[in-house]
C-alpha cells in the first residue's frame, strides 16, 4: 500500500505542469498635476489641483475596471504636493509602460477653449513653450530648486536649449497614445480639439517611458469650467483617457513579438546611404589573402574597421511610407527612413559628426518643429 501511495505521488509529481513564470504587468502611472501648496491655475469656481485629481482618479479606476491584469498607480492620491523629479523618479522605480499627466489650462483670453495632449518636444520660436514655463514653474516652490535641477531655470529661455540636446526615444509611442486621446477629445465628447503639440515638460523628459500630458480644457474660460468641475464632465474626460488608454494597451501588447525584433526590421529598412561607409568584409573585389611562408604566422589582409558612429536628425514620423518628392520633406533630397512597428520615422543629414548633426537640428526647426538628433 505504501508503495502504491508513493508511485501515485510520483505520477503526480510529473503530471502536474509546471508553474508559469508570472509576466511583468503592464504599468500605468496617472500623474494629477500640482496639489497641497501649489494650486496650479484657479478659476472662478475652482483650482486646477482638484480638478486633475478628480480626473485622475476616475480615470485610473476605469482602466484597472477594464483592464484587472494591468497595474495603475499614481503620483497622488491625495492633496498633497509632491515635486516634479520626484514624479518622474517614481514612474521610473515603478517601471512603468505608460506616464500620463493630467492637467488644466488657463490663458489669459477668456475665449481659449478646447483640449490639448502634449509630448516632449521642443521648439523655442513656438507659443508652446510657454505653456512648458507655466507647468515647468512648480519647479521654484522648491528650496533649492537649482541644485536639485542642475541650474535649470523654468523661466529662462537658455535653459531649454539642453531640450534640443535629448533625443526621446519613446517619442512615437507616446505620439501613439497621444493621438487616440484628442481622437476622443474631438470625437466622442466633441470638445475643442487644439491637437497633439510638442512641449519642454520636465517631468515627461525624465520619465524613461512612453509620456503625455494632457491639458483637459481652459479653467479661464467660464463654460469650459463648468464642465470640467462637473461630476458628469469629470465622467467623460475619464472615459476619453480610459479609452485612449485601451487602444493603445490593445496595440502595445499585440506588437510585443514585433517590438522585440525591431532592432533587426531597423536595420534591414534603412536603404543604402551614400554618406554612410560601407563595412562588408571580404569584398569580392578584394579576397581574403593568406601569406603562405610557413615562417610567418598567417595574416588576413582587408580586415573590417569597426563600423563608424552616425547621427542624423529626425524631421517627422508617418504611419504611411512617403513618395521621394512629397512636398513634407521641403525639397530635401536626402531623406530616409526607419521602419519600426507602424511609423516610419524620417531623418535627414546623416553625418559622424555630433556637433554638425545638433547645428542642423537647429536650422531645421523652421521648417521642421521639433526635429531631434539620432544616432543610427
Amino acid at each position: 500500500m505504501l508503495l502504491l501511495f508513493v508511485c501515485l505521488s510520483v505520477m503526480r509529481a510529473f503530471a502536474a505542469p509546471a508553474p508559469k513564470t508570472a509576466e511583468k504587468p503592464f504599468v500605468v502611472v496617472i500623474d494629477a498635476g500640482h496639489g497641497g501648496t501649489d494650486p496650479g491655475a484657479i478659476g472662478a469656481r475652482s483650482q486646477e489641483k482638484d480638478l486633475n485629481l478628480a480626473v485622475s482618479l476616475l480615470a485610473g479606476q476605469l482602466i484597472k475596471a477594464a483592464y484587472p491584469e494591468v497595474d495603475v498607480l499614481y503620483t497622488r492620491e491625495t492633496d498633497i504636493f509632491i515635486p516634479l523629479q520626484k514624479r518622474a523618479d517614481f514612474v521610473n522605480k515603478s517601471n512603468a509602460n505608460l506616464f500620463i499627466c493630467v492637467h488644466t489650462n488657463s490663458s489669459p483670453v477668456p475665449a481659449a477653449k478646447g483640449a490639448e495632449t502634449f509630448v516632449l518636444g521642443t521648439d523655442k520660436l513656438d507659443k508652446n513653450l510657454d505653456v512648458a514655463m507655466r507647468e515647468n514653474a512648480v519647479i521654484k516652490l522648491e528650496a533649492d530648486y537649482q541644485t536639485a535641477y542642475h541650474g535649470f531655470d523654468p523661466n529662462s529661455i537658455d535653459s531649454y536649449i539642453m531640450f534640443e540636446l535629448m533625443q526621446n526615444e519613446y517619442l512615437d509611442q507616446s505620439l501613439s497614445y497621444a493621438t487616440y486621446l484628442q481622437q476622443n477629445f474631438s470625437g466622442t465628447l466633441k470638445r475643442g480639439d487644439r491637437g497633439v503639440r510638442q512641449a519642454a515638460f520636465w517631468v515627461l523628459l525624465k520619465s524613461a517611458c512612453p509620456s503625455v500630458l494632457v491639458e483637459m480644457g481652459f479653467i479661464s474660460n467660464p463654460e469650459e469650467e463648468r464642465f470640467l468641475a462637473s461630476q458628469n464632465g469629470q465622467n467623460q474626460i475619464a472615459k476619453a483617457i480610459s479609452d485612449a488608454f485601451s487602444s493603445f494597451y490593445k496595440k502595445t501588447t499585440s506588437l510585443k513579438v514585433d517590438t522585440t525584433a525591431a532592432p533587426l526590421a531597423v536595420s534591414e529598412t534603412v536603404p543604402n546611404n551614400p554618406e554612410q561607409p560601407k563595412t562588408t568584409p571580404n569584398h569580392p573585389e578584394q579576397p581574403e589573402t593568406t601569406i603562405s611562408n610557413p615562417e610567418q604566422p598567417k595574416t588576413t589582409i582587408n580586415t573590417p574597421e569597426p563600423p563608424q558612429t552616425l547621427f542624423a536628425v529626425q524631421i517627422f514620423a508617418s504611419h504611411e511610407k512617403l513618395p521621394d518628392n512629397d512636398p513634407r520633406f521641403c525639397g530635401r533630397t536626402d531623406c530616409r527612413f526607419i521602419k519600426i512597428g507602424e511609423w516610419y520615422k524620417y531623418y535627414c543629414g546623416v553625418t559622424p559628426d555630433r556637433e554638425k548633426a545638433f547645428n542642423l537640428s537647429k536650422d531645421l526647426q523652421k521648417k521642421f518643429p521639433g526635429c531631434f538628433v539620432i544616432k543610427l
